[in-house]
């Protein structure tokens, strides 16, 4: 028994040495026994920096450049994590205030990576942004109950993955017929996270880290970073999380009902297509929940017909990066008005229900929505649509890029200035596209998007046409 502990510590002090060149070195790590260096967790840990983020490094050093660096500070970052891993098995969990100071070493490591990000365009910007977002997926070890206002840690990892995944995958469309090295760069990453994190979350530490009873207590703040997890800017995501405003932003609190929010919508350039949103969206409410609900009510009605199987109601904003919508049913006055360009939008598990985005985002996801609609002005990366039924999408602005992937039924009212939007789409059916017509008092020109295609093999290929529709235009 002796032999084998003894074999365990060497085991664990060798990976200790191993992730000095990491980012952190055997003098910046916390004391550590016996127990806490062989505990499965830790050792799992080291695993996944051997298996998954020595894959990454591997293909960046043949790269070089700013994907080097940035994939340094993605390494500084995970032995960061292990770092406040084992602290963790040392001390008591701390009030709020003290877990943002806690957690204040891995947040300056994202930081680093989100400065890369300022200012000018690089040409490797597609690997800077999606090794910065993908790092929020770290932030699972700020979890700390289901009243925190974050996603559990298993769900957390991967909501974060796809917030990075639009960047990872320009990085293989890009580098697909130009450099494998970039290719296996991108594949590394997402596998460091999906399978590698999200398994070694779902193994050790589902429900969030757990805390030592009777450890040390964790340390106050610096003289120089006294003030408590009060939001910070921003740019600093987990600080946010650590905030005492669950859902409070700003924009889930209607402003005057649902007539109010399709009278805007429609001084802008909708017109009939919005209104069999509101119209057709009432098959399944039942007579206790009404659209419109009294304060008197609120509070009663949230915790029955608003939540859905699938877990609470979500409108909030997560690290100060991600706008999340989630399971929201009969509710056609959803309004995010405090956005910016650098914030992201992910719409999930929602039915029944109406999102306004009043601003210019970065990217926005409808996934998993049933009879949704969604209006936003401008969108700098892409809107995708992924897995809905029944949804109807305007882009009152601009957006370059529309994807809509395994979704039944879906319209899409397109302004003047989106019209030269690239719209894909991928094992889809009943995609309508609604364009303004060259006079204001017009109709609409509704094209509908063709889902079957020929496919006749000629001079030693395929050569791949749509079907023609004659109903196609109205």
């Amino acid at each position: 028994m002796e032999g084998k502990l003894i074999e365990r510590l060497e085991a664990a002090v060798t990976r200790l040495e191993a992730l000095s060149a990491g980012g952190v070195s055997a003098r910046d790590l916390p004391d550590v026994g016996v127990e806490v260096a062989s505990d499965p967790s830790i050792v799992a840990f080291d695993d996944l920096m051997a298996n998954y983020a020595a894959r990454v490094s591997a293909a960046a050093e043949k790269i070089g450049g700013q994907v080097l660096d940035v994939t340094k500070i993605l390494v500084e970052a995970l032995s960061v994590q292990k770092k406040l891993l084992i602290e963790i098995k040392q001390t008591q969990k701390p009030d709020m205030a003290g877990l943002a100071e806690f957690l204040k070493p891995l947040n300056e490591a994202i930081m680093k990576v989100n400065a890369m990000t300022e200012g000018r365009r690089s040409d490797f910007f597609n690997h800077l942004k999606s090794a910065g977002d993908s790092l929020s997926a770290l932030a699972w070890i700020a979890y700390t109950g289901k009243d925190c206002g974050m996603s559990m840690p298993i769900a957390h990892v991967e909501e974060s993955w796809q917030m990075a995944e639009f960047y990872n995958n320009k990085v293989l469309v890009e580098y697909r017929n130009k450099d494998p090295n970039h290719v296996e760069w991108a594949k590394a990453l997402k596998e460091l996270y999906i399978p590698g994190l999200r398994d070694y979350v779902k193994s050790h530490y589902p429900l969030g880290p757990v805390w030592s009873a009777s450890g040390k207590k964790a340390s106050t703040a610096p003289p120089k970073a006294s003030t408590p997890g009060a939001p910070a800017p921003p740019p600093p995501p987990p600080a946010s999380l650590f905030s005492a405003e669950p859902s409070q932003p700003s924009s889930s609190c209607p402003k005057q009902g649902m007539a109010a929010v399709f009278q805007e919508i429609n001084t802008g350039n909708v017109t009939s297509g919005l209104k069999k949103v509101t119209a057709d969206m009432k098959t399944k409410n039942r007579t206790d929940r009404t659209g419109i609900v009294s304060a008197g009510e609120k509070e009663t009605r949230s915790s029955s017909s608003s939540f859905s199987k699938a877990g609470p109601p979500k409108l909030e904003l997560q690290m100060g990066r991600k706008w999340v919508v989630e399971n929201q049913i009969g509710r056609k006055n959803l309004v995010i008005d405090d956005c910016d360009a650098k914030q992201s939008v992910y719409i999930f598990g929602c039915k029944d229900s109406v999102l306004q985005i009043q601003g210019k985002v970065n990217n926005i996801t409808i996934d998993k929505c049933t009879k949704m609609g969604v209006v936003f002005k401008d969108v700098v990366a892409a809107c995708e649509i992924v897995n809905c039924n029944g949804v109807e999408v305007q882009c009152q602005g601009s957006a370059p890029t529309i994807s809509v992937d395994n979704t039944s039924g879906c319209q899409l009212y397109l302004s003047k200035d989106s019209l030269g939007a690239s719209i894909t789409t991928a094992k889809s059916s009943e995609i309508n596209v609604l364009v303004p017509a060259a006079e204001s008092d017009s109709d609409w020109g509704e094209h509908c998007l063709p889902q079957q295609y020929i496919h006749v093999f000629k001079d030693g290929q395929f050569e791949t046409t749509p079907v023609s529709h004659s109903g196609g235009r109205k």
